[in-house]
């Protein structure tokens, strides 16, 4: 399918009750038309990946085609103006997450750009410099801890922005970071821990809501799991010279 006859496909399935809850959760509900995440991934896997067709279909202005672009997008020849242009465009939490969870997070300057963003007004951007960093501690496997230790300053001075939808980026970003590995947990926990030191509701609610994750058994017998398995797999002794 083309863009026109996507664009005619999605508006056929259009449902304003859905819109209506989505907005209840705070997504705009302007060129919203309801259709759901598992009926657009069924859609961008008939389609296949296509450079062309995603930025048609995000040039619409409709926030399910824009998802959709997101989704088909070839991650090879996004271009950093590109970025750029769609961060810019960004109006809504939703289409936000699922470009840096499915797009943005692979180009070689990802890193750049979630620096970039993070410091940025616009409450959108923002949000995209944070959630894209969030994105990168979950699929950017070949990434040293140096990477991420970078981000933490950025995450403290994110942590004041009072906007909804800047501090929840900011949690999750944080917490993402602190579940990576456990010598990260350990430098997140700090930056939590001197966040709730600053004169600020919003950087105590994210540094409290991340530690209750990131120091909950869930979290830290899994790192430690992790840890064991990674040193006997490099034949390391345990603590009493033997494996663990």
């Amino acid at each position: 399918m083309n863009c026109e006859e996507i664009i005619r496909h999605l508006r056929s399935l259009a449902n304003p009750a859905n819109v209506a809850g989505m907005a209840r959760y705070g997504i705009n509900p302007h060129n919203t038309l309801g259709v759901s995440m598992p009926v657009l991934r069924a859609l961008a896997k008939q389609t296949g990946k296509n450079h062309g067709l995603a930025l048609k279909l995000w040039q619409s202005g409709v926030h399910e085609a824009r998802i959709l672009a997101c989704l088909i997008d070839d991650p090879q020849r996004v271009t950093d103006r590109q970025m750029e242009r769609w961060v810019a465009d960004l109006d809504s939490w939703d289409v936000c997450d699922q470009c840096c969870s499915n797009l943005f997070d692979k180009p070689s300057y990802a890193r750049r750009k979630a620096a970039e963003w993070s410091v940025r007004e616009e409450e959108f951007v923002r949000r995209a410099g944070f959630v894209l960093m969030a994105a990168l501690a979950v699929h950017d496997k070949t990434a040293k801890d140096s990477v991420f230790e970078a981000f933490f300053p950025m995450i403290k001075a994110g942590s004041t922005d009072e906007r909804n939808f800047v501090k929840k980026a900011v949690n999750w970003a944080l917490r993402q970071i602190g579940k990576r590995n456990r010598r990260l947990n350990t430098l997140a926990r700090a930056t939590a821990e001197e966040m709730k030191t600053l004169n600020s509701g919003s950087a105590r609610w994210v540094a409290s809501a991340a530690l209750r994750e990131l120091t909950g058994s869930t979290v830290t017998d899994r790192l430690a799991r992790t840890t064991r398995e990674a040193r006997e797999a490099q034949g390391v002794p345990g603590r009493r010279g033997k494996r663990e």
